[in-house]
């Protein structure tokens, strides 16, 4: 139980962060879970802030679809994964419409959440949803280029995980709805269904569970 305290912590002292001026909050968090899996998503958008829950609005019925098609619904995704983000502040509307994206500064202030939960968590499986969250782990940005395979991660104090990378399922993009990215879209699916991870928390094995004390809830 000394990584779920250890994340409860963690998010007492995430919810009264307001180190950006910039961003619209309170700060958004999943729940405090040690877990062999771990989620990293873009930023909530607005519904997310005021809910306080990661991926519960549109956006979130696509990716849990995503989810249940390989064995795990959301509320079972919800109490067995960690669910991360590189942002966990509304950053607001882009002046030509849809929601800006973090600046630099923004993304590495907020860094030091999602690192600490790695370090936490030590998850064997990390999967980074959208371009935000996947260039915080690899160097490339078209997702024709990530989606569709398996990749090795090393966080500076040398855990090793396996990084799956996804679209963000935004109704908005098209990516994952054409050709290579809808057939992209199924190989990945098809690599985190077959990790040995997943098929842990699809079966709730052998890892920690949600503490109800540290439930809360970033897209």
């Amino acid at each position: 139980m000394q990584g779920i305290d250890a994340l409860g912590h963690l998010y007492r002292d995430l919810v009264d962060c307001r180190r950006c001026p910039g961003m619209q909050g309170p700060p958004v968090h999943g729940q405090a879970v040690v877990s062999p899996v771990m989620m990293v998503g873009q930023a909530p958008g607005t519904r997310e802030i005021l809910q306080g829950i990661p991926f519960c609005w549109t956006a979130g019925k696509t990716l849990f679809r995503w989810f249940e098609s390989i064995g795990i619904d959301e509320s079972t995704f919800r109490s067995r994964a960690l669910m991360s983000a590189v942002c966990r502040c509304f950053p607001g509307k882009a002046p030509k419409g849809g929601d800006r994206v973090p600046d630099a500064a923004e993304v590495e202030r907020c860094s030091g959440w999602w690192r600490t939960e790695v370090e936490l968590s030590r998850p064997r499986l990390i999967i980074p949803v959208g371009k935000l969250a996947i260039v915080q782990f690899m160097a490339s940005k078209r997702l024709n280029d990530v989606v569709g395979a398996q990749w090795s991660y090393r966080s500076p104090s040398g855990l090793e995980a396996d990084l799956i990378p996804l679209p963000h399922p935004s109704g908005a993009s098209t990516w994952f709805k054409m050709e290579p990215g809808k057939t992209l879209l199924e190989v990945a699916l098809s690599l985190i269904d077959a990790h040995p991870a997943w098929q842990e928390i699809r079966t709730g094995s052998a890892m920690g569970r949600a503490s109800p004390a540290h439930r809360g809830g970033a897209a």
